[in-house]
């Protein structure tokens, strides 16, 4: 969705009494609404809320839930858990991000690809392990980030 189509004062009407107290779950959805926090809607909920725009972003930017930036349309997810980092999840972080050419948060000039470094993903025992859109793919290494990323590519171009 489109910073066009999400009206924040609907957002926040639906908070009975919209303060400070709010502003997190306001917030969280009007990402979820817009798929990011654009800079208009960090500006219109301060606005609405009697906040500055500094305030709320510094509130956002403390939680790794938000996000600045829309998402690419295949969002990887690279788990630096402990098993994963034992068994070489950086290799494969430096291999993406050399790749794609943006760092963990950011989103390929393309909006093809955005890329997200978490804690754990759940499948320790596959370690190291990568999520794309959902998903999970095993025991990666920096070999096969290439080949990963050029399926994801023939499925953008096939849809094209």
């Amino acid at each position: 969705m489109t910073t066009e189509t999400v009206n924040v004062e609907e957002i926040i009407a639906r908070h009975r009494g919209a303060g400070r107290d709010t502003l997190i779950p306001i917030l969280q959805e009007v990402q979820e609404a817009e798929g990011y926090l654009s800079r208009t809607s960090v500006a219109k909920i301060g606005e609405v809320l009697g906040l500055p725009a500094s305030k709320v972003y510094s509130v956002a930017t403390f939680y790794n839930q938000f996000r600045f930036q829309p998402l690419g349309r295949f969002h990887i997810q690279i788990c630096r858990g402990t098993a994963c980092h034992v068994k070489g999840s950086a290799a494969v972080l430096e291999t993406l991000c050399r790749e794609l050419e943006i760092e963990p948060g950011e989103t390929t000039r393309d909006r093809l690809f955005s890329l997200e470094v978490v804690v754990c993903i759940g499948v320790c025992g596959l370690a190291p392990v990568i999520s794309v859109g959902g998903n999970v793919h095993a025991r990666m290494t920096p070999g096969k980030v290439t080949q990963i990323l050029d399926i994801y590519r023939g499925k953008a171009a096939e849809d094209a």
